[in-house]
């Protein structure tokens, strides 16, 4: 793999809020550049080549791509941290993946066995049922695009993924890599995500092999192996071997859904999709699991047996028991340096496509059928257009990487009386159904206690629970404990709670952060319809002091002459503002919400955004493997609009514009 190229001279030395400092590679599209932030956050960032920034049909494909990986959750695919479609430079940064290809680890170490093996696919069958849950089919699923990160597998490039439309399929093109490419993108059928459960079984093959299933010494070859040879899987273990077998079936119609083979693997009746609870769950038992190379583990907690699960379609024998997990020792040589990211580059023909709102990943999918399996003959005539197609297009994706990153730190299991009992908050919540969670208990709308009953409501109460929820844990089990912003580090290293929910200033020395769940921003309040409208109109205004809150200052270093009126607290601030003794009142936009939502008159939220202010859910040190799953969590409640609806039930009656994008994750590790 080729090392991070310097800069050239006419790179750009920053795009949006990163600065870049090295080439990863190029490809037909676009530049792809190392940036980082000035917080340290690394990104891959993919730059639309100049000749086509005036290409309306080139940045609509862009902006496909970038629609496609915002609507993935970043757990198992490569994050969008920020994008510019609409300037000279078009660009979407994506998060900085430390991780080596599948195929470089194949190629390099061998065929993965026992639980490498296992955890790729589980890895990799949750991240296709995240894909095709947010309605994608990938298109181009294969090793290059897998990536073995120490969080999991992480499934990348969405340059040729398409949004389902309302049919649940896409028209094909024979657009992607030959020797995974299902029958149908090879006949012109209609693909789907059928398609990408296809490529995944080839995919798992190839890993387990070490040879591309379809392997041929031209393309001819290739194509003809795909529609008429069967593979041979044989040496691989149930249940893998069934979902291998049956994902490789040639009509589309008997392959299972992509939930089905993750439920499988886990050993779960496959009659239903997978929730996001169970996508949680799954990327949890991979995230410390999937390393490209062994290490020494103590224990390993295996799935349970499978119960009876099946197959779509005929002759799909019942899963045998689960293979049990090897004991990895540590390689004679060191091993091989990781690599990173790598964001493919195949331009794609503009082809029309309607987004569908909800696409459920069990829907049933009537396809046309184009009558008996192709000939040789027509098989070298689609060659020979695919051959075209992709001169005109810029050739086969490019593979781009660099060294990067340590191994992943084991986790360790604490013991007790009643045996030995997980660390990671996530598998003691599954295991008991029980969780404790500190939440603030004076903020209306937010967090609030009632003294008399005890209860807590508001939106991070019940974002609380739903992730808890998601987590394992039962109704009865959720308990909720007022926590003083100078005690949540103390009370999470105590273990007097078990996730706080708050707003912090995170210091990873001391605590683990998944999130942020929110993007809150230092704001003001005023009232609706008033004489103030933006920032400027407060100049020679009064502005309550809320016991020397730091958003005053926010506001106060960009006007001048603006009076301030002491508050002892924002319910002061409140009674000041209703009274009309100050004209607003400065706080975080959700906090100020919170509070004008109980009111009488109504009240508006500027929309000012004068700074970032993360509200996240702060974890024990070192609990990698529960932030992942929350993390997951959160970006399915954004991805299913879940968060904007909590936004508006809680925060209906004001004036107020909140942010309905999830915000970037921070890294767990």
């Amino acid at each position: 793999m080729p090392q991070i190229a310097p800069l050239v001279a006419s790179d750009p030395a920053e795009l949006g809020s990163f600065r870049l400092t090295g080439r990863i590679g190029e490809g037909g599209q676009g530049i792809v550049y190392l940036g980082e932030t000035a917080q340290g956050e690394r990104a891959a960032i993919k730059l639309l080549h100049v000749k086509f920034t005036g290409d309306a049909i080139a940045r609509s494909r862009f902006a496909r791509e970038l629609k496609a990986a915002q609507r993935v959750g970043s757990f198992c695919t490569a994050g969008v941290m920020e994008a510019d479609l609409e300037g000279d430079t078009p660009y979407i940064a994506s998060e900085y993946i430390d991780g080596r290809p599948l195929r470089e680890i194949v190629e390099t170490d061998g065929p993965l066995r026992g639980r490498q093996l296992e955890m790729l696919a589980i890895g990799t069958a949750t991240a296709l049922v995240a894909i095709h849950q947010a309605s994608i089919v990938h298109r181009d699923f294969k090793p290059d695009n897998v990536l073995i990160a120490a969080d999991g597998p992480r499934v990348v490039d969405f340059g040729i993924a398409r949004i389902i439309d309302s049919t649940g399929t896409i028209t094909s093109r024979a657009i992607g890599t030959p020797a995974y490419m299902a029958p149908e993108q090879i006949s012109g059928d209609e693909v789907g995500p059928y398609t990408d459960v296809f490529a995944w079984g080839a995919t798992i093959a190839y890993a387990a092999t070490g040879q591309a299933v379809f392997e041929g010494g031209s393309i001819a070859v290739v194509l003809n192996r795909i529609l008429n040879h069967e593979v041979d899987v044989s040496a691989m273990p149930e249940p893998l071997r069934g979902a291998v077998r049956d994902a490789l079936a040639k009509e589309a119609d008997r392959r299972p859904t992509a939930d089905q083979i993750l439920l499988r693997l886990l050993g779960r009746p496959d009659a239903a999709g997978a929730s996001k609870a169970v996508l949680s769950q799954a990327a949890v038992l991979v995230s410390d699991d999937t390393a490209p190379f062994p290490r020494q583990r103590a224990t390993v907690a295996e799935p349970t047996a499978p119960q009876g699960s099946t197959a779509q379609g005929p002759a799909s024998p019942s899963p045998g028991p689960t293979t049990p997990g090897a004991t990895f020792q540590e390689p004679a040589a060191p091993p091989q340096p990781a690599h990173v990211q790598s964001l493919l580059d195949v331009p794609v023909p503009a082809d029309p496509a309607t987004e569908r709102s909800q696409w459920p990943a069990q829907a049933p999918v009537t396809r046309r059928r184009k009558g008996p399996w192709i000939g040789l003959g027509l098989v070298l005539a689609l060659v020979a257009a695919a051959v075209v197609a992709l001169a005109m297009n810029g050739g086969l994706p490019l593979m781009f990487g660099a060294e990067a990153g340590e191994q992943p730190t084991q986790e360790p299991t604490t013991g007790g009386k009643g045996g030995k009992i997980p660390a990671a908050l996530a598998d003691r919540v599954a295991k008991t159904g029980k969780i404790v969670i500190g939440v603030k208990a004076d903020l209306p709308g937010l967090s609030l206690e009632d003294p008399k009953s005890g209860t807590f409501t508001g939106m991070e109460v019940e974002l609380a629970r739903r992730i808890a929820t998601e987590l394992g844990a039962t109704p009865e089990g959720i308990t909720f404990v007022p926590v003083a912003r100078a005690e949540r580090a103390k009370m999470l290293a105590r273990g007097d709670v078990d996730m706080v929910i708050a707003t912090f200033v995170p210091d990873k020395s001391e605590l683990t952060f998944a999130g942020p769940y929110y993007l809150a921003h230092h704001d003001v309040l005023v009232r609706a319809e008033g004489e103030i409208s933006e920032l400027r109109d407060l100049e020679g205004k009064n502005l309550c002091n809320p016991n020397n809150s730091p958003s005053v200052y926010s506001v106060q270093s960009r006007l001048k002459g603006v009076k301030l009126i002491p508050g002892r607290d924002y319910a002061d601030c409140m009674d000041l503002l209703r009274a009309g003794t100050v004209h607003a009142v400065p706080g975080e936009d959700l906090l100020l919400a919170g509070f004008a939502q109980r009111e009488a008159i109504q009240y508006e939220v500027l929309g000012l955004r004068l700074t970032n202010e993360p509200y996240t859910v702060a974890l024990p040190k070192n609990d990698a493997r529960t932030c992942r799953a929350v993390q997951g969590i959160i970006a399915g409640l954004y991805r299913d609009g879940e968060m904007g609806k909590l936004l508006k039930q809680y925060f209906n009656r004001v004036r107020f514009d909140p942010e309905d994008r999830q915000p970037t994750l921070t890294p767990c590790g």
